[in-house]
């Protein structure tokens, strides 16, 4: 006779915890500083820095993805890689190439969707808590890719079209306090409220990073952008070392004989 067996397999990527949504959100704001003192501070422009930071994203996967674990520092390095290029590739396609905040966060929410529909065609399942594979690992960074970007573009058109940087912040933290009521009282999809959730952390990143750095004039504090970038990259180091970082877990089961 056989039955089937428990286990659990680790993920290499973070247990989504409050700790983890602390550190996400403080990396997305490092994605805006950081992004924006490459393309405007040191005046590489949009493209350059899209090429820098995809470059650096490039590399870390392929780091991440070797791993044979869930390495805390080489995974929030990835995020924070995965978040300058979507705040530079942003900036591209809504001012160089003319696109506007509307066409581009459209064309990204896309290929959003289509990345995570191939992956669940592939898998049956978008769950994080199963990226344990280099296969799965592909399908996990396309998607954080492609909604890094998207939450750039719709936290600058929020903010543009009247809102204001303040504004757009408290809109997306209201969002958020919604899924975060949806978690805790419906049974709605857990994996559906973590991408939502993973999207809107995203603008309100951007919202707060464009609230440091931005003139005093245009509704922002002016702190110089790289001043912004270092003391936000210090609080997550030390947000990293004071906050619990283990991998998540997803079951498996296996067949096992039993004698008759």
């Amino acid at each position: 006779m056989k039955m089937q067996l428990r286990d659990e397999v680790l993920s290499k990527v973070p247990e989504v915890t409050l700790s983890f949504w602390i550190v996400k959100i403080a990396a997305t704001t490092l994605g805006e500083t950081g992004g924006d003192s490459v393309t405007m501070t040191l005046d590489w422009g949009y493209l350059a820095g899209t090429f820098l930071f995809l470059s650096a994203l490039v590399a870390l996967v392929a780091a991440q993805i070797v791993a044979r674990k869930f390495q805390p520092w080489l995974y929030w390095a990835t995020i924070v890689a995965s978040t300058t290029f979507g705040t530079t590739m942003a900036d591209f396609a809504d001012r160089s190439l003319g696109l506007g905040y509307a066409g581009g966060s459209m064309i990204l929410f896309v290929c959003l969707v289509g990345v995570l529909a191939v992956w669940y065609w592939s898998e049956k399942t978008i769950s994080v808590e199963t990226v344990s594979t280099p296969k799965v690992e592909t399908f996990y960074w396309a998607a954080i890719t492609f909604s890094q970007t998207l939450g750039t573009a719709l936290g600058d058109w929020i903010a543009d079209s009247g809102l204001g940087y303040e504004g757009g912040a408290i809109l997306f933290a209201a969002g958020l306090a919604v899924l975060a009521a949806l978690y805790v009282w419906t049974d709605i999809s857990r994996v559906l409220l973590f991408w939502a959730a993973f999207i809107l952390t995203r603008p309100l990143g951007a919202t707060f990073g464009d609230f440091l750095d931005k003139p005093v004039g245009n509704g922002g504090l002016a702190f110089s952008r790289p001043l912004a970038s270092a003391l936000i990259a210090i609080l997550i180091l030390i947000l990293l070392l004071v906050l619990p970082q283990r991998p998540g877990r997803h079951p498996r089961f296996a067949q096992a004989s039993l004698p008759s």
